[in-house]
C-alpha cells in the first residue's frame, strides 16, 4: 500500500506535463510553426530553439530585432487557440498511475500555464493534484532547479525524497540540479543524466508506483543498526 504522505517514510512523485503525461508534440510543433511563418523565420530553426529554452529566450534568439512582449502575446493567443481547439491524448498508462498515487504524493511541475494544464487534463480525463508548479509561479524556469524545489516545498517533502518523471533534457537537468532522482520516459534513447530509462509512460507505471510506495531512503538510513 501507497504511504500517506506527510508521514515517516512517505516518498513523491513530481511529474512533467507535456510530453510526459499528455501527448502534445505535434500541437507544439504546430504552434511554433504558425507563429514562425508569421514573422517570417524559419519553422524548423524556430522549433529547434523552442525545445531547449523558455519563450522569452527563445525569441531573444530567433528574433533578437521583434518586441519580446508581443511575441509572446502571438504565442499564447495560439497556444490558447490550441487549447480549445486541438487534439490532445494522454501517453498510455497516465490514467492508471495518476489515479492510484494518493492525493498530496504527486504533484505537477510543467513550464507551461496553469489553465492550459487544466484544460487539456479535463479533456483528456486525467485528474489534477494539489499541488500545480507551472510557469507563473516560478521566476526561473528548468533548467533550473527551483520549479521542482518549489513542488516539493509545497508537498512537504525533502528533495531526496522524490522521483521526477520527465522526458526532455531540460527537466531533468532541472531535477538532478534540484537533488532528485529522475527517470526518463517517451524517448528512444536515454536522455544524459536520468537514473533510469522507459521508452514509454506505460513501461514505467509499475515501477513509478513500487517507488511512491517503498520506504524513503534517508528513513532507511535512520532505521539501520
Amino acid at each position: 500500500m501507497i504511504s500517506e504522505p506527510g508521514r515517516p517514510g512517505a516518498r513523491y512523485v513530481l511529474f512533467d506535463v507535456d510530453g510526459t503525461l499528455i501527448d502534445a508534440v505535434d500541437n507544439q510543433r504546430l504552434i511554433w510553426r504558425t507563429w514562425a511563418e508569421r514573422y517570417g523565420l524559419d519553422p524548423d530553426e524556430v522549433y529547434r530553439v523552442a525545445l531547449q529554452t523558455r519563450p522569452m529566450e527563445t525569441f531573444a534568439q530567433v528574433a533578437p530585432d521583434r518586441d519580446p512582449r508581443q511575441c509572446l502575446t502571438a504565442l499564447h493567443e495560439l497556444e490558447d487557440e490550441d487549447v480549445r481547439t486541438g487534439t490532445y491524448t494522454a501517453f498510455e498508462g497516465a490514467s492508471k498511475l495518476l489515479n492510484t498515487l494518493p492525493p498530496g504524493a504527486w504533484a505537477l511541475v510543467t513550464s507551461n500555464y496553469e489553465h492550459r494544464v487544466r484544460e487539456r487534463f479535463a479533456r483528456t480525463g486525467l485528474p489534477v493534484p494539489e499541488v500545480l508548479v507551472d510557469a507563473a509561479a516560478v521566476a526561473e524556469g528548468k533548467p533550473s532547479p527551483v520549479p521542482y524545489l518549489q513542488a516539493a516545498a509545497r508537498l512537504g517533502a525533502r528533495p531526496e525524497d522524490c522521483l521526477v518523471v520527465e522526458d526532455a533534457p531540460s527537466g531533468v537537468q532541472s531535477g538532478l540540479r534540484a537533488g532528485m532522482t529522475v527517470w526518463g520516459v517517451n524517448t528512444p534513447a536515454s536522455v544524459d543524466g536520468v537514473h533510469r530509462h522507459f521508452g514509454t509512460l506505460r513501461e514505467s507505471v509499475r515501477d513509478i508506483l513500487a517507488f511512491a510506495s517503498g520506504p524513503s531512503p534517508h528513513r532507511l538510513e535512520e532505521s539501520s543498526p
